[in-house]
């Protein structure tokens, strides 16, 4: 069977967030762009739902916030966690620098179906639904395109730039042997709907407790909950019986009572094995990685969809002119590389400190005593501003168009960035403290009791 042949300028393989963005961007300033995305829509559930406040200032700079706003979504102001019963407040974003002071809580499909959209209107956009890359093409010193399998079909298309968008496990990472740095990450997540009801507690998007930690997103009339596990321990949960699940649930969260039992069988389940980890080197000649087919990230903060669109933003801002003039694309893909990697590397940091913290959780399978210190840590003024920033806006945020002068502020939005950063990570690290003081005096009293007891 003859092989169809195609070519474009910009080949980008996987349709998610980081791979619709790139392609918009690239198609709004003429370059020739075809996404290739291998299902046949993206009606996907257990997706990143969470449009951070950076994202929507995108949209604003781009013209399209009014009408994004106007699709169904929830808007958070804050987030916060019941830790042993006690309700923290962790993230304020009404103080953020942003149009939109709010996380808005959208469908994946929903948010990847209005980029869709917008680019098709573009004559230099396509979205080749139904595609899947296959290997990549490799002619004299670097990579010249994909293969592609469209139904029994084989496709080849030569692009001067492929950009690998395919996710945590991207075909193109591992076809171009690019080396990745991998983290340990002691959690998997299972993911699951229960129906949300008016009175369920507002903002809180985690509980923690009796050696477990519960992930619930707001989806109007449902959550998309996830209940993180230690890593490894599914088929220890699965023999123990959907009844087991549905009690451990109910335990962390009282407040669910019968609605646990919507959950009848595995089927309704899904396990996300998580992981942190990020490439050593993005490119190579003819090809260049971001999203997380560069960098996976934790489901923690649900900074992962941001960090995709910050990469396609400057992407796009950098490679439009090599790829116009074929002149200068390797250093500009490490431009972006140079530019990306700061705000991946903080904020996979937070994530693992989280993760080493969250660890200790799965040890103790009673119920939280939260010493007194963290509850007073929570009581400093400007941390929640502080952590609002960091996971509403992140470290080095992309813009889609060059702020006029009358609106930079650059000495302000830098300190103010260093500033939150230095306080999360205090927070962090003394939060870790404290647990671990608070943890190391539990234990030495429960020994001495013991011992007394012995007497």
């Amino acid at each position: 069977m003859a092989i169809e042949l195609l070519e474009t300028t910009c080949c980008v393989v996987g349709g998610g967030p980081a791979g619709m963005m790139l392609g918009y961007l690239l198609a709004r300033q003429g370059i020739d762009v075809k996404v290739l995305e291998k299902h046949t829509d993206f009606n996907r559930d257990f997706r990143g739902d969470t449009v951070h406040p950076s994202t929507l200032e995108v949209l604003h700079e781009l013209g399209l916030l009014d009408e994004f706003l106007a699709l169904p979504h929830q808007r958070v102001t804050s987030a916060g966690a019941i830790v042993g019963g006690v309700n923290f407040e962790l993230a304020d974003f009404k103080q953020v620098p942003a149009k939109c002071k709010f996380v808005a809580l959208m469908p994946q499909w929903d948010f990847l179906n209005f980029i869709a959209d917008r680019a098709r209107a573009l004559p230099s956009f396509e979205l080749l639904m139904r595609h899947e890359v296959t290997d990549l093409l490799n002619e004299g010193r670097g990579i010249s395109g994909v293969s592609v399998r469209h139904g029994d079909r084989t496709v080849e298309i030569r692009a001067r730039l492929v950009v690998g968008c395919d996710g945590r496990h991207s075909v193109v990472r591992k076809a171009a042997g690019l080396e990745l740095i991998d983290h340990g990450v002691p959690i998997d997540v299972l993911w699951f709907r229960l129906s949300r009801m008016p009175g369920d507690p507002a903002n809180v998007l985690g509980n923690v407790n009796y050696g477990k930690a519960l992930i619930m997103i707001d989806r109007a009339d449902y959550f998309q909950s996830g209940l993180m596990i230690e890593k490894g321990s599914y088929e220890r949960i699965k023999d123990r019986g959907i009844e087991a699940l549905r009690a451990e649930i109910r335990q962390i969260a009282p407040w669910l009572g019968e609605r646990v039992n919507e959950l009848r069988d595995w089927d309704q389940i899904s396990i996300l094995t998580v992981q942190i980890n990020r490439l050593k080197k993005w490119f190579k000649p003819g090809l260049l990685c971001i999203g997380d087919a560069a960098h996976a990230m934790s489901p923690a903060g649900g900074v992962g969809i941001n960090l995709a669109i910050q990469d396609a933003i400057a992407a796009a801002r950098l490679l439009a002119e090599p790829l116009r003039s074929a002149d200068g694309l390797e250093a500009r893909m490490a431009a972006v590389e140079r530019r990306r990697e700061l705000p991946t590397c903080a904020m996979q940091a937070v994530q693992l400190a989280a993760h080493r913290r969250l660890a200790q959780v799965f040890r103790n399978p009673g119920p939280i005593h939260v010493p007194w210190q963290m509850k007073a840590l929570a009581h400093i003024p400007g941390i929640h501003m502080a952590l609002g920033y960091v996971i509403g806006i992140g470290v080095r945020p992309e813009h889609a168009r060059e702020k006029p002068q009358s609106e930079r502020r650059p000495s302000m939005m830098q300190s103010g960035l260093l500033a939150g950063i230095r306080i999360a990570a205090t927070a962090t690290g003394i939060c870790c403290g404290l647990w671990d003081l608070a943890s190391g005096m539990r234990r030495r009293h429960a020994s001495r009791f013991a011992m007394a007891g012995l007497k």
